[in-house]
């Protein structure tokens, strides 16, 4: 019987390189590896040796035998994967640190998010290699801790790899400290050999249409912050006294936020939800909340897994209108010829039998509502309403065009989920219109295009907004081989300043740095809490008293 990939998959490859017959794709050195939804245990090659089980940082990979029922359908999503790819021979190596020159090297990585983590993870394999790592919050771990949703257990497994790049000694922590504030780019640059931003993309794109700054109108970032207890939306409270709430934006987050909606408290209260968050969505009146995607299901953004998982939650109906089904014409050619990529066919397939399924009265709804775009956000000085224009294919079989129909839905709370963008960073150039630091595999560029010695970005602001944590990895492994190939060919600058006074040049700006046995303590107080709860872990959410806990006073 085969190992089965399940809805947690984080991409992160790190079963690719132990599978003895490589059997798991798509690999990082495959085209297709980071548009992938998933990874994909091919069953036919597969010799349930386990070795994929055991090395799986999220504990996504099961023999077939154990698979729960709501588990059975990926048995059927990874054999599908194999009918329009192929799997071949041989293992994947892993990147390979180059022999380095004589001498210490200093590198500071400004964000402990995934990506900053992953390239720090490749750099401190090298003794010689010490890592000081920024960030601006009181704890480390970037969207994992504050963006995966608290249902989503599993997923935050890849912590324990994060933990194990921490304990290193040559890896330091600065967390609390500003860059730009408690110190300058600058600063940096004169202290280190390298210096890698990995700042992420915290704001959220809009969407420009009259209402959209309404009182119970809100981004999904704000939202998800809100029920993660990000800080910085702990005082955040939003209207849950209407029986609708329309999520606009139909990718994973989209999801995220819909499931938080529907699910019971009680549930919600095993998870590590911030108990702000938890404390409202008991009072929640929310029965219904519709997801508006401007395209058709073959173009949805969800991944087929998080798609799927819908469909288990206790007390929830999954509606999609079978007339809300369309397909392109070019998508609908290939369906029938059988050409259809694999992926979007699974999707279009759960859509289908999700639109067949029975509905319950009286149980709490997730509704899709395909090619319908928000025009407008309507109320007399919070939100009461969102207009919501149809769309359709315009007959080049692919092109989606407004229609005249448009429909007013009543709701209190709006929420828009397209997307994150970057801001520019102090002492970095930036592409507006891409929303990136302008780079070359990971090295920034100036505006002429050359490179800036010494200076390198990995994650969102290096790429843009887009893949989870397994393209994460192998996106801060590109940027980490660049540092040292770049030192390897003699091309970054020497420091001419000490890093020695990081931390006292930090305080005297008003910054309070946390090390690692700072974040341990706070670790192991919320973690404490949560277990007297019977919860993973009760977070934190008030910087000044992380930051309390994270430097006791001594007498």
């Amino acid at each position: 019987m085969p190992d089965v990939i399940t809805r947690p998959c984080c991409n992160d490859a790190s079963c690719v390189s132990v599978c003895p017959v490589n059997c798991i794709r798509p690999t990082p050195a495959d085209p297709d590896f980071f548009t992938a939804e998933s990874l994909y245990i091919d069953p036919d090659t597969c010799i349930d040796c386990g070795a994929c089980v055991d090395e799986c940082p999220v504990d996504a990979i099961l023999p077939e035998e154990s698979l729960q029922p709501a588990d059975e359908p990926y048995l059927r999503i990874n054999a599908d994967y194999y009918r329009d790819h192929d799997v071949e021979g041989g293992l994947v190596d892993s990147p390979r640190q180059p022999k380095l020159p004589p001498g210490d090297l200093h590198v500071a990585i400004v964000g402990a998010g995934p990506a900053g983590l992953y390239a720090a993870e490749q750099l401190v394999r090298t003794a010689r290699i010490s890592v000081d790592m920024f960030d601006r919050l009181p704890t480390p771990h970037g969207l994992v801790r504050a963006g995966v949703a608290p249902d989503h257990a599993l997923t935050k497994g890849v912590e324990k790899n994060f933990d194990r790049v921490a304990a290193k000694k040559n890896f330091r922590y600065l967390l609390n400290v500003t860059v730009g504030q408690h110190i300058r780019h600058e600063e940096l640059a004169a202290r280190y050999h390298g210096v890698i931003y990995a700042v992420g993309a915290a704001h959220d794109r809009r969407l420009s249409i009259a209402g959209e700054d309404l009182p119970g109108s809100a981004s999904a970032t704000d939202f998800v912050g809100w029920y993660n207890g990000h800080p910085d939306h702990a005082g955040a409270t939003h209207d849950l006294s209407g029986d609708r709430a329309v999520v606009i934006g139909n990718g994973n987050v989209a999801l995220d936020v819909a499931r938080i909606l529907v699910t019971a408290p009680e549930v919600l209260a095993t998870t590590d939800i911030a108990d702000h968050a938890l404390e409202q969505l008991r009072s929640s009146s929310i029965t219904e909340v519709v997801v508006l995607a401007r395209r058709g299901i073959a173009h949805a953004a969800f991944t087929n897994s998080e798609f799927l998982a819908l469909g288990s939650i206790d007390g929830v109906d999954v509606v999609i209108d079978p007339e809300e089904l369309v397909l392109d014409a070019t998508t609908e050619a290939q369906l029938a010829a059988g050409t259809l990529d694999s992926t979007v066919a699974t999707k279009i397939r759960l859509a289908q039998e999700f639109s067949a399924r029975p509905r319950v009265p009286g149980r709490r709804r997730i509704v899709f509502r395909f090619l319908a775009d928000p025009v407008e956000i309507v109320g007399e000085g919070r939100v009461s309403g969102i207009r919501v224009r149809k769309n359709q294919y315009a007959a080049d079989g692919t092109t989606v065009t407004p229609t005249d129909t448009v429909t007013e839905l009543a709701t209190g709370l709006v929420l828009r989920s397209i997307g994150y963008r970057c801001v520019p960073v102090d002492g970095l150039p930036f592409d507006p219109d891409r929303s990136v630091v302008p780079n070359e595999a990971g090295r920034v560029t100036d505006a002429d295009g050359a490179v800036i010695p010494g200076l390198y970005v990995t994650g969102w602001i290096k790429r843009g907004a887009t893949g989870g944590i397994g393209r994460n990895r192998a996106c801060g492994q590109e940027t980490a081989s660049a540092f040292l190939d770049d030192v390897v060919g003699g091309k970054l600058p020497e420091p001419f300043a000490s890093r020695d006074d990081i931390e006292s040049l930090v305080a005297d700006r008003g910054g309070h740095p946390i090390d690692l046995e700072g974040w341990k303590r706070i670790d192991a107080t919320e973690r404490a809490a949560g277990k007297a709860a019977g919860r993973p872990r009760v977070k934190l959410v008030d910087a000044a008293a992380m930051t309390a806990l994270a430097s006791p006073v001594t007498a």
